[in-house]
C-alpha cells in the first residue's frame, strides 16, 4: 500500500465526504495526530488544494433555506399529476456545492419504471451551448475566427448566397436574419400517407442508406450535403431582427468536421465530456447506455412512425444521424450541471481551464440589447421585455442558460453562484402537450430557488 486515507469514521456522510475530497472536490488539510508505525509518523498529512469539482452538501452550507427549497418537491408533484410532463430531474448548486437533486415520476405516464439520478434525458436545444458552443468557443481562442468574420469564411459554400457576409457576432445572437428553422423531413415523406419514401428511407442500413435516423429507419447517405444545400439557398428574412434560430448550428457540424478532421460527438466527447467527469452526456446514447436508462421522449407519429427511445426528438438532427450542433445531445442533471459549472467558473473545472475568462466574458455578453434582443453568443440571456419569460425576472443580467423544446431548461448566476437544471420529456406522448410551457413552470421553480436565499 502505497497511500492510506484516514478519515475516522465508517459513517455514510463521512464516506461521501471523503470521496469528494479525493475528486478535487474540496481540499485536504488534515495531519495524522498519532502515529502508525514507522511508515506514518505523527503530523504526516497530504495537503492539496480544492479542483473546482462540484461539491454536494447541505442548503444552509451555501446560505439557502431547506425549507424553501422543499418547496419545489410540491411543484414538482404538481407537474406529474397535471400530465405536464410523466417525470423530471432537478438539481440546484450554489457556490459549487450541489444542495438540492431529486428525481420524480417515471418514464412514462404507462411506463412505471421511475426515474433516477442516472436516467438520460433529450436535451433539445441545450445542445446549442453544451455541444457547439464549446467547440464555437475553441475556434474563436485558437484564431479560426473573429465574431466580425463573415459566414462565407466559415462556410466555403455560403460565398456568392445571401448569407455569405452575415457576420459571426449577428448569427450567434440570432439577429443576422436567418428562419427559425427548416422542416427539411417534410420533403422526404409521402405527401398522403405522411410515410417515409423509399427513395429517401431504407429500413435496413446499405452504402446507400447508412444514416440512422432511428429504429430501423435509415437515410440516404447524401442526406447530410442535401440539408446544407437547403439552408444555403434559403431566404433571409426582410430585415435583421431578432429570430431565433438552428441553421447556424446545423451548419456548425460541418464546420467542425473540416475543421479538425474528427466528428463533432468525437471531439466533444474527447476534449470536454470525458475530461470534465461528465460521462452522461453524448450524442447517440444507445451506443453507450441500455434503452432502459434512457427516457422515452415522444410517442412520433408525423415522421419515423415509433416511439422515440434513444434517438434525438428533432427532426433535422435525426436526419444527420443524431449529431448536429442545434440538437442531438442526452444527459442528466448531474453531468449538464458540471458542463454549466465550468462556464460559472470562467472556463476552470476539475483543475483544468477550459476556456480564458475572458471568452467566458465575450460570448456571454448582449451585443444587440439596444435592440431589445436579450441573447448572448449562443448563450440565453434574462428577458429585456416584459412579455419574453426566458427566465423568472430573479436574476442577474450576468446570468446566462439556455431552455429546450423537450422540457430543459438550465441557468446559472455568476451574481448569486447559482445554477439550476431541470430537465424532463413534456412531449410525451406528444408535442402538442405545451402545459409546462404555457405555466411557465420552470421559471416559476427558478423564484422558488432565487426565493431560498438567506438574506444576511
Amino acid at each position: 500500500i502505497n497511500s492510506i486515507v484516514v478519515a475516522y469514521q465508517n459513517h455514510d456522510m463521512v464516506q461521501q465526504i471523503t470521496a469528494q475530497k479525493l475528486f478535487g472536490a474540496g481540499p485536504t488539510r488534515g495531519i495524522l495526530p498519532v502515529a502508525l508505525n514507522n511508515s506514518f509518523p505523527y503530523g504526516i498529512g497530504y495537503q492539496s488544494p480544492a479542483l473546482g469539482r462540484l461539491s454536494y452538501g447541505y442548503p444552509e452550507e451555501v446560505g439557502m433555506n431547506s425549507l424553501q427549497l422543499a418547496k419545489i418537491d410540491s411543484v414538482a408533484h404538481y407537474i406529474i399529476q397535471d400530465k405536464m410532463a410523466p417525470g423530471m430531474q432537478i438539481l440546484v448548486a450554489r457556490k459549487g456545492k450541489v444542495i438540492y437533486q431529486k428525481s420524480f415520476g417515471t418514464f412514462t405516464y404507462d411506463n412505471p419504471q421511475p426515474v433516477t439520478e442516472e436516467s438520460l434525458y433529450d436535451l433539445a436545444s441545450v445542445t446549442k451551448i453544451l455541444g457547439a458552443l464549446p467547440l464555437i468557443m475553441k475556434g474563436y481562442e485558437e484564431g479560426n475566427f473573429t465574431l466580425e468574420d463573415p459566414l462565407g469564411k466559415l462556410f466555403p459554400y455560403l460565398k456568392n448566397t445571401n448569407k455569405e457576409k452575415l457576420t459571426l457576432k449577428e448569427t450567434l445572437s440570432h439577429t443576422a436574419g436567418l428562419q427559425a428553422w427548416i422542416p427539411f423531413y417534410k420533403s422526404t415523406l409521402d405527401s398522403i400517407s405522411q410515410m417515409p419514401l423509399p427513395e429517401f428511407y431504407s429500413t435496413t442500413s446499405s452504402d446507400k442508406y447508412s444514416v440512422k435516423v432511428s429504429e430501423n429507419l435509415y437515410a440516404l447517405t447524401g442526406i447530410q450535403d442535401t440539408i446544407f444545400k437547403s439552408i444555403a439557398n434559403s431566404e433571409l428574412l426582410d430585415r435583421k431582427v431578432y429570430r431565433y434560430s438552428d441553421l447556424f448550428f446545423t451548419l456548425f457540424k460541418d464546420y467542425v468536421s473540416r475543421t479538425y478532421r474528427r466528428p463533432m460527438d468525437q471531439l466533444n466527447d474527447s476534449l470536454y465530456y470525458k475530461t470534465i467527469g461528465a460521462y452522461h452526456i453524448t450524442y447517440n446514447p444507445l451506443q453507450k447506455f441500455g434503452k432502459e436508462q434512457i427516457v422515452p421522449t415522444e410517442n412520433d407519429q408525423y415522421f419515423r412512425h415509433q416511439l422515440l427511445q434513444g434517438y434525438v426528438h428533432d427532426m433535422s438532427a435525426a436526419m444527420l444521424g443524431g449529431v448536429s450542433g442545434h440538437a442531438g445531445l442526452f444527459g442528466n442533471a448531474n453531468d449538464v450541471a458540471k458542463m454549466m459549472q465550468m462556464y460559472l467558473q470562467n472556463g476552470f473545472y476539475g483543475g483544468k481551464q477550459y476556456f480564458k475568462k475572458s471568452t467566458i466574458e465575450t460570448f456571454n455578453h448582449r451585443y444587440f440589447a439596444n435592440f431589445g434582443n436579450r441573447r448572448g453568443l449562443g448563450f440565453d440571456k434574462p428577458q429585456i421585455k416584459d412579455k419574453e419569460k426566458a427566465t423568472c425576472g430573479c436574476v442577474s443580467d450576468s446570468s446566462f442558460g439556455h431552455s429546450g423544446f423537450t422540457g430543459i431548461y438550465t441557468w446559472a448566476d455568476p451574481e448569486s453562484e447559482i445554477l439550476y437544471v431541470f430537465l424532463s420529456n413534456r412531449v410525451y406522448p406528444t408535442m402538442e402537450n405545451t402545459k409546462l410551457v404555457n405555466a411557465n413552470i420552470r421559471t416559476e421553480i427558478q423564484k422558488i430557488i432565487q426565493d431560498a436565499l438567506i438574506k444576511p
